[in-house]
């Protein structure tokens, strides 16, 4: 194979990748309680910990108003709450409490459970190729977050896609 076919090969499961990474989300994202920046917000304090406003902002792309808004939403949800930082006290930080929590274990359940009775639709060598798939994308995932300076949560002792028996 010539490096012109390996670069269209390359750039066509790029964009294959991309169209299906746009797909799960929107699919596995659930709309009817809370928006994607605001679920994205909590996961990133239960990953990161307590964090400034002016850094949540940043890290998900909004303007600082929209982030005061979001924030003081979760707050008023009791899902966030805001805290002095031990380090400076006239530092205010942000940070996920326990029913926050709560919340996004549930979200993850109720995701996890859709998509077991997605894969539960296809056939063994189906589940195994899209496993084997997965495997394969997901420390390159990981590596364009890591580059865009967000960490990755870490992953489970075992990571595994199950087959049908």
């Amino acid at each position: 194979m010539d490096q012109s076919n390996s670069a269209d090969g390359a750039q066509g499961t790029a964009h294959a990748l991309a169209e299906v990474a746009s797909a799960v989300v929107r699919a596995l994202t659930d709309r009817r309680g809370m928006s994607f920046t605001t679920a994205a917000t909590l996961a990133r304090l239960e990953r990161e910990g307590p964090a400034r406003l002016t850094a949540l902002a940043t890290a998900e792309g909004v303007a600082q108003p929209s982030m005061t808004q979001l924030v003081q939403r979760l707050e008023a949800q009791g899902l966030a709450e805001r805290i002095g930082d031990p380090a400076d006290g006239r530092v205010t930080l942000v940070a996920i409490t326990d029913a926050g929590r709560d919340v996004l274990a549930e979200r993850r359940r109720a995701r996890d459970v859709r998509l077991a009775g997605l894969l539960a639709t296809l056939s063994d060598e189906e589940q195994r190729t899209l496993g084997a798939a997965a495997r394969t994308a997901l420390p390159l995932v990981r590596r364009m977050l890591e580059d865009d300076g967000v960490r990755p949560r870490p992953l489970p002792a075992q990571h595994h896609t199950g087959s049908r028996r």
